[in-house]
């Protein structure tokens, strides 16, 4: 089916788009009262996730009520751990929580590689039913968490600061650690392709906590592992948002994908220079500035889109859209970034 609205695709190959797309992180969720009317329709986030047609239903929301040029699909990154044999948890105001960790051997004998198509089947249901009822109007978003921040979560059982109890990790059993990453691209690379045959138009790989390791760290347990999903995956343009490593920004101009994602702290010009002419920049506005007034959220994405002005760009914020923040701040983003030329 031919796309209405191409510009994200258009936009993350380097053509040529009349204006800047524009999609937030998070766009699905709780900002909106319609996502929270079907969220309490359920018991929970991951009843909801693990609901096709009510994953569909939230993943359209912002399309109809915030006038975003993409949708992305409504999931959660933590589904590829439980494909593997380790279930999770969502605990209200306090995040996943995972039962049972990774710390052995034998934890790592009783995982399997997820194949996605079946392990995953609601999420590749979810994506079938949101492309047909999106009816070529925008692009969908398919996505997975990166392989280190998926293991952390996997090694430490939780969130955290620190995640002192994954860093400890590879540093004690590198070579256990490099196993179970292995493990986590492999299913990872199996649900991106069983979401592109879905129908995914796009796919953007995660990596919340690149942030919390050292340069040489992340290198090799985390970037060598986004590498190998970038050169897997073939089929649709991908991009990487790394929070917080803006130490591998040069490495990642090397990657085999089309856009890289930046948050709120990476210079524009800076992340440009190191990245190089030939990938798109997504993101990258300080999601605490839709707080302001309509007034002064509309100058500071002026100012963004000035700075990216003449180079390759999707609009987005540097992080996911908080919460409480109110839904006609963000369609006052979102207009500017649609008004400006």
């Amino acid at each position: 089916m031919k796309l209405q609205n191409d510009l994200l695709l258009r936009a993350a190959k380097g053509e040529k788009v009349e204006r800047t797309p524009v999609w937030l992180m998070r766009q699905a969720g709780r900002i909106l009262p319609e996502y929270r009317a079907v969220r309490e329709s359920v018991s929970g986030f991951i009843e909801l996730a693990q609901t096709p047609e009510l994953a569909a239903e939230v993943t359209i929301q912002p399309v109809d009520l915030l006038g975003v040029d993409a949708a992305i699909i409504f999931s959660d990154i933590l589904v590829i751990p439980e494909a593997m044999g380790l279930p999770y948890e969502m605990v209200e105001k306090r995040g996943p929580w995972f039962p049972n960790t990774v710390s052995s051997e034998e934890d790592l004998k009783k995982l399997r590689i997820a194949d996605g198509a079946n392990d995953l089947s609601y999420v590749i249901k979810a994506i079938e039913i949101t492309k047909k009822n999106l009816n070529g109007r925008v692009p969908l978003i398919g996505f997975a968490g990166a392989p280190w921040t998926i293991f952390a979560y996997m090694i430490e059982g939780s969130g955290s600061k620190t995640f002192s109890k994954a860093r400890a990790m590879l540093y004690k059993e590198p070579a256990f650690s490099h196993r179970l990453l292995q493990m986590i691209t492999d299913s990872t690379i199996n649900y991106l392709k069983a979401q592109i045959e879905a129908g995914a138009d796009l796919i953007q790989i995660f990596d919340s906590w690149a942030g919390i390791l050292g340069p040489d760290q992340y290198e090799e347990f985390s970037l060598r592992y986004i590498s190998q999903i970038c050169d897997a995956i073939q089929e649709v343009p991908k991009t990487v948002f790394a929070k917080g490593a803006f130490f591998a920004r040069e490495a990642m101009g090397k990657l085999n994908c089309e856009t890289i994602g930046l948050d709120w702290n990476m210079g524009i010009a800076e992340s440009r220079k190191l990245i190089g002419p030939n990938k798109t920049l997504q993101g990258n506005l300080d999601p605490a500035a839709l707080y302001g007034s309509p007034e002064q959220i509309q100058i500071a994405t002026q100012k963004m889109m000035g700075e990216f002005r003449g180079s390759r760009h999707i609009a987005n914020l540097g992080h996911g859209v908080y919460p409480d923040i109110d839904p006609e701040m963000v369609k006052v983003f979102i207009q500017t970034v649609k008004d400006f030329r």
